[in-house]
């Protein structure tokens, strides 16, 4: 039973979230859209949490107004604020307009990624592969050297730069093709990757692994993407614990957002990744794809990467990560109706073809 927001009363102490109700509810004519673009809503589910308790609610924009100017009149100003993130258009991300969702071609140059370490091992194959992604029509293409996969070790900073910059460097050379991103925790790659061509960072410590990191990512002036992971990758599957897996995330990437701010990263250059699989059950895997728009309440793109993950297979039984491309899509669609402008995919040209018929289909429907 759905709990009107005039019946919810939230302690002076509660903590306020905002997610957007996308596909949830029918919208012809959206009051709404995420970020300007093309996920409409004009209903909204709002929870209040103190502690471990949450109490929850629904209604439109007209019962938001309401709601903030009366029983939840103390948290107006958070409200408001939030509201305004969900909806301000997004600037441009590494020179990306956000209108429209954007392919992040995954490249790792590693001997032990979890679905496909060794195939580009060598810096022939990875750049053949990168070319390969290239073709497919990817807006990002995401190089790493240090596989992050479950039970994985760290890699030294002068590996992990000879096996990407040679790589970074080719395709980066090739000119006019997609935004090289430098996948890595480490902040003497991610100078060294930026220099020979990388224009994004994708740190999956969200840039607290490396103490150098923010001071170096705010000097190098080039779009971030922190990334929720509880955890180090050697240990992080062991028993990932959450009470309410979507509310701490948010607050985990809130509080690096405001840490990256207050280092000199303005939030136009950053985009956020909840981290599908990086210290996560399938039970909180699943509530995270269900709730994606909430993440939208932090004013900044929003990516995710379900491509190939286990938790597709602890659902279907498909242990071969490889043949996990129809459920990777079914993940990549959830994102999109929930307005997320840029998805990590493997599989670049099966994912493209995928997109581009949700946006046919979306075209012709009239709106989110």
């Amino acid at each position: 039973m759905t709990t009107p927001l005039s019946d919810l009363h939230p302690t002076e102490l509660a903590a306020i979230y905002l997610r957007p109700l996308c596909g949830a509810v029918a919208v012809a004519r959206p009051t709404a859209r995420i970020g300007g673009a093309w996920a409409g809503f004009d209903q909204v589910e709002v929870v209040a949490r103190d502690g471990k308790n949450t109490i929850t609610g629904r209604g439109s924009l007209d019962d938001l107004a309401a709601w903030a100017a009366g029983p939840a009149r103390f948290h107006q100003a958070r409200i408001d604020c939030l509201l305004a993130r969900l909806t301000d258009q997004r600037p441009t991300f590494a020179g990306l307009c956000l209108d429209e969702p954007r392919i992040m071609g995954v490249l790792n140059v590693t001997p032990d990624s979890f679905s496909d370490g060794g195939d580009y091992a060598t810096t022939e194959a990875a750049i053949a592969r990168g070319y390969e992604h290239c073709r497919a029509g990817v807006a990002i293409l995401d190089i790493g050297g240090e596989s992050t996969r479950p039970g994985s070790d760290p890699v030294a900073a002068a590996e992990e730069g000879r096996r990407v910059l040679p790589v970074i460097e080719a395709l980066a050379a090739a000119g006019s093709g997609p935004v090289i991103s430098i996948d890595s925790r480490k902040a003497q790659v991610m100078e060294q990757a930026v220099a020979a061509g990388a224009s994004i960072i994708n740190d999956i410590s969200a840039l607290a692994g490396d103490h150098r990191a923010l001071a170096v990512a705010a000097d190098l002036g080039v779009g971030v993407i922190l990334t929720h992971c509880q955890g180090a990758p050697k240990t992080m599957q062991a028993a990932p614990a959450y009470d309410h897996p979507p509310l701490e995330i948010f607050d985990y990437l809130e509080g690096r957002i405001e840490a990256c701010e207050a280092a000199g990263i303005a939030r136009a250059r950053i985009a956020v990744d909840p981290g599908i699989g990086f210290g996560k059950s399938l039970e909180h895997n699943l509530a995270i794809l269900s709730h994606l728009s909430l993440f939208h309440g932090l004013g900044c793109a929003v990516l995710i990467g379900a491509s190939r993950k286990a938790f597709i297979g602890h659902i279907t039984g498909e242990e071969r990560p490889k043949a996990r491309l129809p459920g990777s899509i079914a993940a990549t669609v959830a994102g999109l109706n929930q307005g997320v402008q840029m998805i990590r995919a493997h599989d670049s040209a099966e994912t493209r073809q995928a997109v581009e018929v949700w946006r046919a289909i979306h075209a012709g429907g009239g709106g989110a």
